[in-house]
């Protein structure tokens, strides 16, 4: 849940390190830190807040070491304060660490070490992690250049739960250690340097070559080579892979934020999403997927399981899979579905949707189903992440980076690529022919439509002046205008912190109606043709009642019926959903922005939730 960066060169580490801080900054903000190995030892800077804080710090510009580590932190484990910042060290100050994770075991760690004449300063896990490394270290009567790994390697062995850590060592003075378990990490390799980071777009404009560490790797790095080592210390090759993606993806290119620039992304993130897999006349494609219809066919059921914004994309999923290839499809939240004991067997697949592929729950979830027998399929933007690794099999969105916290392109991106996997089995399963058709050639008209529903900002910006002050606000669908009034309502919920709620919009009467008031909003979603009529009953009821009402439609209505009607294209209704979140995305956007608040940086979340 923190971001961790590190660099090993010739240049000054300090600004490299602030530099990638600020870059990820959106996996948490608590608190910063750096530490670089000095002529006099290790030094640390840090302190509570944003990791701009750290340029005020005294002594900051006087650093001059070129090996250097840093954290910027969401609180786990003790409070947001300057003692619970990373890095931490070691009683002696040998060893500096930054940690993202969680050491489950901390608690009795701590015990043996106070046992064994350590003192802890922090209410940190991750303390336990120098003066651990220091145990074995100060045990170790060998001082071979093997020693600090050594002491690395011991230590990890004791640690349970999840990490990815970086240390470096007053004693070796030209070599950093690295190693992870369950959280992300990557290298990225320069000409005689080399950099960490948690998420590649932080170290994206210094390289395009990375390495990827599996779980209970090791790495050495220097400033000429990276090393690597498995968890048994035997040394193994790596190669470098090269990363498409352009640095400006991470910058704001002169938008306010980013979550508005990763709004008006979504064209291209669709177009790259789509890419050749398909065209109106050729069948689809995925190099990565084997699927016979024997196998298909055979299916008992097919789950999707994610967390958050990633499930409502399943959602969609659900529709587009049971509605095109007769396959029973569920639903089901990640952190439930691992403890319930979930009826999967050889006859299930099971599809994982995380857009870091990193998400804890969802990764646990997927090693459970593989236990059972079933056959496993990553959906994420990042390749090389753990979820895909894990997985039997693995597909891309084409999104690009994402930097503010509410995911507004990665979203429409799996939505993108789980209705194209749709009709991938479909075809696979001969079925549907013209309707799969005529769904692509919808779909390749999609990215203009979406082009064409940006420039409703306008009118959404006008309506959310005067809905920026609510309490609470409703939304309203029905069929898969459901799914996406859910993934609506925990958009403004997320960033504009306005207690909202979604409903099927037929349920309205069955209690929710009875918190409708005056002036209230009501937002609704009506993109089915054969569901319209029911739907506009129900907002009828709200209105009766004193709501104002915003409706996201592309059927014909009375649009003088509504306080705002927001006519989108009308497109396949199997891909309506990318269409109708645009404008509600936007609404909780403007929302956010007339509150006056940190759109890109919503309080107590962070855009990779690394922990359970």
């Amino acid at each position: 849940m923190c971001g961790i960066v590190g660099y090993i060169g010739n240049q000054k580490a300090s600004p490299i390190l602030i530099n990638g801080l600020i870059r990820l900054e959106y996996r948490g903000y608590d608190s910063a830190g750096i530490s670089t190995i000095e002529k006099d030892g290790l030094s640390i800077m840090k302190d509570k807040g944003r990791v701009k804080n750290l340029y005020n710090l005294e002594g900051i510009d006087d650093l001059t070491g070129t090996i250097g580590i840093a954290h910027t932190r969401w609180a786990t484990h003790g409070k947001p304060a300057k003692e619970n910042s990373h890095p931490h060290m070691d009683n002696s100050k040998t060893f500096s660490v930054v940690h993202n994770g969680i050491i489950e075991n901390y608690n009795e760690l701590r015990k043996f070490l106070t046992e064994n004449g350590y003192t802890f300063y922090s209410q940190t896990d991750t303390e336990v992690i120098p003066n651990l490394v220091h145990y074995y270290y100060s045990k170790d009567t060998q001082s071979d250049e093997l020693k600090f790994l050594r002491a690395v390697q011991n230590a990890c062995a004791d640690l349970k739960g999840s990490y990815a850590i970086e240390i470096i060592c007053k004693d070796y003075k030209d070599c950093m250690i690295v190693t992870r378990k369950d959280s992300p990490l990557v290298i990225g390799k320069g000409e005689d340097e080399n950099y960490i980071s948690s998420d590649i777009p932080a170290i994206l404009s210094f390289t395009r070559n990375f390495y990827l560490l599996n779980d209970l790797e090791f790495a050495i790095l220097t400033r000429e080579a990276v090393s690597f080592y498995d968890k048994d210390l035997n040394a193994i090759s790596k190669k470098a892979e090269v990363i498409e993606w352009n640095a400006a993806s991470a910058e704001k290119d002169g938008y306010d934020d980013f979550m508005l620039k990763e709004i008006h992304e979504q064209p291209t993130a669709i177009r790259e999403t789509i890419g050749a897999k398909f065209s109106e006349t050729s069948k689809c494609e995925f190099d990565e997927l084997n699927f016979t219809k024997e196998y298909l066919s055979g299916l008992n059921k097919i789950y999707i399981v994610a967390c958050g914004t990633a499930m409502y994309a399943g959602l969609v999923g659900k529709n587009a899979i049971e509605k095109l290839c007769k396959i029973t499809t569920e639903v089901d939240v990640a952190s439930e579905f691992r403890y319930r004991d979930p009826l999967v067997d050889d006859k299930t697949l099971c599809i994982f949707i995380s857009q870091s592929g990193e998400t804890a729950d969802t990764i646990a979830a997927l090693k459970l189903c593989k236990e059972k027998g079933a056959k496993t399929l990553a959906i994420s933007n990042v390749i090389g992440s753990s979820i895909t690794r894990e997985a039997d099999y693995s597909i891309y969105t084409h999104a690009g980076p994402e930097i503010a916290v509410a995911s507004t392109k990665a979203y429409t991106s799996q939505v993108m690529l789980i209705t194209i996997l749709a009709i991938y089995f479909a075809e696979v399963l001969e079925i549907n022919t013209t309707t799969l058709n005529t769904l692509k050639k919808d779909i390749m008209e999609l990215p203009a439509k979406i082009e064409e529903t940006l420039k409703l900002s306008e009118n959404i910006q006008d309506f959310s002046k005067k809905a920026y002050q609510e309490k609470d606000i409703f939304f309203l669908g029905r069929g898969i205008d459901e799914a996406v009034a859910k993934e609506g309502s925990l958009k403004l919920k997320e960033i504009s912190y306005i207690h909202s709620e979604s409903y099927p919009a037929g349920e309205l009467k069955h209690g929710p109606i009875a918190l409708i008031e005056n002036d209230i909003t009501v937002v609704s979603i009506m993109t089915d043709c054969k569901l319209v009529e029911k739907t506009v009953s129900n907002i009828q009821e709200v209105i009766t009642r004193g709501a104002k009402t915003l409706v996201i439609t592309n059927q014909d209505v009375d649009e003088k019926m509504f306080d705002l009607t927001i006519r989108i294209p009308e497109t396949n209704p199997f891909i309506s959903p990318i269409l109708s979140i645009i404008p509600l995305q936007l609404f909780a956007y403007y929302i956010s922005k007339e509150k006056g608040l940190d759109v890109d940086k919503p309080r107590n979340l962070a855009k990779s939730v690394t922990v359970e």
